[in-house]
Parts: C-alpha cells; sequence; structure tokens
C-alpha cells in the first residue's frame, strides 16, 4: 500500500560523485511519513524516468530535493518528481489505511490545497 507520497517536487541538486540516494528537506519527509534510508520509488513527471534509492534527510524547511549517485543520471535540476514510499500490512489494515500525501509548489514548500484531495466516499473493499 501507498505509505506517503511527496507530489510534484522539483530536483534541486545532483552528485553523481556521491554514493547514492536522495536528499529531502525532513521537514517534507516527517509530513510524508517517509523514515531517514527507506526505500523509495521516484517518478519523474518531466522524464517519465521510474526509480528507487533510499532517503536521507536535508536540513529542515531548506527545500533540498537532491539525487546522489547513479540517480543523478536519470533527473536534472528543476524536474519534477514524485516520491513514493510503500508499506506492508494485511487486508484489515489496508481497508482502514490513508497514506500521507504531501503537496508542494515550485520551491518545494508545503503547498495549501485549494480543494478536497479525492477520497473515496465509503469504506475500501479489496478484491478476493
Amino acid at each position: 500500500m501507498l505509505k506517503g507520497k511527496i507530489h510534484r517536487a522539483r530536483v534541486t541538486g545532483s552528485d553523481l560523485n556521491y554514493e547514492g540516494s536522495i536528499e529531502i528537506d525532513s521537514s517534507l519527509m516527517e509530513a510524508a511519513g517517509i523514515l531517514p534510508f527507506e526505500k523509495v520509488d521516484i517518478w519523474s513527471i518531466t522524464t517519465g524516468e521510474r526509480f528507487s534509492t533510499y532517503a536521507l534527510p536535508a536540513d529542515p524547511r531548506s527545500g533540498i530535493i537532491a539525487l546522489n549517485g547513479a540517480a543523478a543520471r536519470k533527473v536534472q535540476p528543476g524536474d519534477e518528481i514524485i516520491i513514493a514510499a510503500f508499506a506492508s500490512m494485511n487486508e484489515k489494515e489496508a481497508e482502514q489505511w490513508n497514506p500521507k500525501i504531501v503537496f508542494v509548489d515550485e520551491k518545494n514548500r508545503f503547498k495549501p490545497l485549494t480543494h478536497a484531495p479525492r477520497t473515496l466516499g465509503h469504506p475500501r473493499k479489496l478484491a478476493h
């Protein structure tokens, strides 16, 4: 199940010579429920690239979203991405689950919602 995501973040930097990972503003990580060293999937809205790495916290409220190591070849500063983390759970837990979704502006600051996020109007039932 989707645990949390940061939607439409802008890449602020990349360092091919760093060991790896994605550095994420720690205030955004916390809001999305993403832990340090947790595996995250990165989906580039700009290029269509999809890849996985692990999350490292950057300074809070810094707006930093920086790809390192091999992942630096997949995106460029200014690209828009989605950062997603997933969790395993049993069916009973999944029926009540609500992921943490964080929306950001072009500077990776929390974006006030101008509309209610889409949700199901009824309890979720999983197919058997």
